[in-house]
């Protein structure tokens, strides 16, 4: 059962496990060039938030920005359904640069291939997964309440332990 706001959410897709292969998917860059799973080599945080304007989606794609730069092989990608001009926009004001900002808004590609769509608002659910170099799943989280944080320290510290 995963909620939005205290309300019930119904989520799409197939949720992935720890030690399964991570399944591919095709989102948007912010120049709208396609981006897969294997677009990015080695060790991958994937951040998942419903929305980058929002409070608590920005202080998650903030904080994975800071840690990320004391990990040397690791990418974070963040994925939301926001258009890749907006997330353009907001990198651009948040002068962030460790972190990779994707759309799933084209077809939710994403959001179905790992079980975070949100049927009810055409969202993605909060959620967190780590990726290995050789793109094995290591690390999964999938917040109950899409407005909560994830924890960070956990996923810092599979992506530290990955290979």
């Amino acid at each position: 059962m995963a909620t939005f706001k205290g309300n019930d959410i119904t989520l799409l897709g197939t949720q992935v496990e720890v030690g399964q292969q991570a399944p591919d998917f095709e989102v948007l860059a912010n120049d709208l060039s396609p981006v897969s799973r294997d677009t990015y080599e080695g060790i991958r945080i994937i951040s998942v938030v419903p929305s980058i304007d929002t409070g608590v989606c920005d202080a998650q794609t903030r904080k994975f920005n800071e840690e990320a730069a004391q990990i040397d092989g690791v990418t974070v990608l963040t994925i939301s359904n926001d258009l890749p001009f907006a997330q353009r926009r907001w990198c651009a004001a948040s002068g962030l640069d460790n972190v990779v900002t994707l759309s799933d808004h084209r077809d939710l590609s994403f959001g179905h291939s790992y079980g975070v769509a949100i049927e009810e608002l055409r969202l993605l659910a909060r959620s967190v997964f780590v990726i290995d170099s050789a793109n094995q799943v290591v690390y999964v989280e999938y917040m109950p309440e899409s407005t909560d944080e994830v924890n960070f320290d956990a996923a810092i510290a599979a992506a530290k332990a990955a290979k």
